[in-house]
């Protein structure tokens, strides 16, 4: 039974793609995640975590290999052509990484803001065009910028334009893919002000996707820790940056902390085509028992902490690894260490 206030919800969607060599490359693994009306969930881990690959797929730019994807309630999963437009396409927008590459170059911004008008056939052309100028009035640039090109604007300026085109439809759900990656840091915060506005007016639900993690904790109502294909823990921004579970959140919400106190796992994220057996972090883990390389933890609510959606984490030993505090004078270096005690980490 879906909740009402449910926009999104995947349920153990699995994504796998096939490398030029004939090799299975397992993108996602099992992911089961809700996002509900008006919320932001953010979306963090390192790159090749699999997070693209789980927004890509909730908006069915890739079909996924197995799992539901279920959107206001109706299960989009298989659906194609006029079904999709209706249910999926015309309720669901991406805002993409690099706003330079995402906006095509040959058209004035005023015809890349009504295309999604003209494909979906909404209003006669008078009215689109005033809805394109009410549009770039609304984000602060103004209509006589849609005669310009995307090459005569700021980065800044061009995400602006993402966004915009993203709101064309009056989308439920925005998936927004590292918005703010290119941009320098004073306007990341005008386009995270721009989204946050957005939202308050609109009722919006963001995927927020980023590796920037105090960007995403501002934003965020809700965030999804992923490692390897998966979810490792989930909880409130508050939840995963000041009591993080699983050994891995704790060492991303290290880096905000100063640098002798931050938690750094070594070695190379290991790779999709040849994951680990058991838990997927156990050979960069601290805390590490025999038990992590070969069983793997399943995705679990927390006692006490709410629903599965709100408190849950996917270790067998968590909460054993906590952040640095002053008690810690020095960095702490997440070699693995497959008997050590817990109280080993912290030493």
């Amino acid at each position: 039974m879906i909740a009402d206030d449910v926009v999104l919800d995947l349920q153990d969607v699995v994504q796998t793609f096939t490398s030029p060599d004939g090799r299975k490359v397992h993108a996602v693994n099992g992911v089961s995640l809700t996002v509900r009306r008006g919320e932001t969930v953010g979306l963090v881990g390192e790159s090749g975590s699999g997070k693209t690959t789980v927004g890509r797929t909730a908006l069915r730019l890739y079909d996924p290999t197995a799992g539901r994807i279920v959107f206001e309630g109706d299960d989009v999963t298989r659906i194609k052509g006029a079904e999709l437009r209706k249910k999926l396409r015309s309720r669901t927008a991406m805002v993409f990484q690099n706003p330079t590459t995402s906006l095509n170059g040959y058209m004035r911004l005023g015809d890349i803001l009504r295309e999604p008008l003209d494909v979906h056939r909404i209003g006669t052309k008078a009215e689109r065009v005033a809805k394109v100028e009410q549009m770039l009035d609304s984000i602060g640039l103004g209509a006589a910028y849609a005669y310009r090109y995307p090459h005569e604007l700021s980065g800044g300026q061009r995400q602006r334009i993402g966004i915009a085109r993203a709101l064309m439809l009056d989308p439920a759900l925005i998936v927004a893919d590292e918005p703010t990656a290119s941009l320098d840091v004073s306007v990341q915060a005008q386009i995270i002000n721009l989204l946050e506005d957005i939202q308050a007016e609109r009722g919006l639900s963001y995927l927020f996707i980023s590796h920037d993690l105090a960007l995403v904790r501002r934003i965020s109502h809700r965030i999804a820790v992923m490692y390897l294909g998966r979810i490792v823990e989930i909880g409130t921004s508050e939840d995963i940056f000041t009591r993080p579970l699983h050994p891995y959140s704790t060492s991303l919400a290290s880096m905000e902390l100063s640098p002798e106190n931050r938690i750094v796992p070594q070695g190379e994220l290991p790779s999709p085509a040849n994951p680990p057996s058991g838990c997927a972090f156990h050979g960069r883990c601290p805390i590490a028992r025999p038990q992590c390389s070969t069983e793997r933890p399943l995705l679990t609510v927390v006692p006490g902490g709410g629903p599965a959606e709100d408190r849950a984490v996917a270790c067998h030993f968590p909460g054993e690894l906590t952040l640095a505090t002053e008690l810690h004078t020095r960095s702490v270096v997440a070699a693995p260490l497959p008997l050590a005690p817990a109280a080993a980490a912290a030493s």
